[in-house]
């Protein structure tokens, strides 16, 4: 493979000399062992409701080695909590096996290589942690459940995130071999404050490739609501009017009586003058960003309907 791999750069250079056999950094790059891959074809639900033990995190892999999925014999599931909750420390958990899942159970895909839809419930995970839900020695919502993957192939060797490259886990192989599933509960209802704030004062102006450009999402039951610090020198993707004030700006959004999920999502800016506050119906304060830090993806907001 080093070989091949060094003919293609020299055909493409297209110079006058000839490539050999060195010492070059690029021969110690291109000189590794196949392994074996857990490409990520879609994740399908990051949630785990506490309220609904049949809740589900799923994801959509497919498996390829050398033997294009001929060495497949099983896929572990594990989970680890990431305890996020402030006012106590749950001890660490450490990774738990939660569910395997065999070649049996893979089915091939559009180009022929092993697919499967892996579904981990939330009842099944925090059984297999050994938590209760409680604030002191258990989890909450707000938490983090790490869901890992490992790959056993039939000749002995296992694959998993410790054992990715930076090359493997993003781009065209999409192979993380773990993900986050957010901890919710059916939400408090009422009006929440959302605090917005800018420290440049331009307000949040869509970024270069979209960023910010939705703004803050709520989905509620599948119904989305979008707000921002609109700025008079970017556009939203939904009705949004300038405030005068570029650094400060507040607005409320109502979450009805009955709401089974609600997901809070901000899909990053470049930017780290923005910064947002939201206080929950009853006073608590649900989530705030670091002051200069960037606000991206889910956010851990979970005050739940008594």
């Amino acid at each position: 493979m080093k070989n091949i791999f060094k003919i293609l750069i020299c055909s493409l250079l297209m110079v006058s000399f000839s490539c050999q056999d060195s010492e070059n950094t690029i021969d110690t790059v291109l000189d590794y062992e196949t392994g074996a891959i857990l490409r990520t074809i879609s994740v399908d639900s990051q949630l785990l409701n506490a309220s609904d033990p049949n809740s589900l995190f799923s994801v959509t892999i497919e498996e390829q080695d050398e033997q294009d999925g001929g060495l497949l014999q099983e896929v572990r599931v594990l989970v680890e909590l990431r305890d996020l909750t402030t006012d106590f420390a749950t001890p660490a958990t450490g990774e738990v096996l939660v569910q395997t899942i065999p070649a049996s159970e893979f089915s091939p895909g559009p180009v022929g290589l092993p697919r499967t839809q892996v579904n981990m419930a939330f009842g099944d995970a925090a059984a297999a942690l050994g938590l209760p839900l409680d604030p002191e020695t258990g989890y909450n919502p707000g938490d983090i459940f790490v869901v890992k993957l490992e790959l056993v192939l039939t000749d002995g060797r296992v694959f998993g995130a410790s054992s990715a490259a930076g090359i493997i886990t993003g781009g065209f192989f999409s192979s993380p071999f773990q993900y986050n599933a957010l901890l919710t509960c059916s939400p408090m209802s009422g009006d929440y404050t959302i605090n917005m704030f800018d420290s440049y004062g331009d307000g949040w102006q869509t970024t270069e490739g979209g960023d910010g450009g939705a703004g803050l999402t709520i989905d509620m039951d599948g119904v989305v609501t979008s707000v921002a610090m609109c700025s008079q020198w970017g556009s939203f993707d939904f009705e949004c009017t300038p405030t005068s004030d570029g650094y400060t700006a507040t607005t409320t959004v109502n979450i009805p009586a009955g709401t089974q999920s609600a997901i809070w999502n901000f899909p990053g800016d470049v930017y780290g003058e923005i910064s947002v506050q939201i206080i929950a119906p009853n006073g608590v304060v649900a989530y705030e960003s670091e002051t200069g830090g960037t606000i991206t993806g889910l956010l851990p907001i979970a005050v739940c309907e008594q």
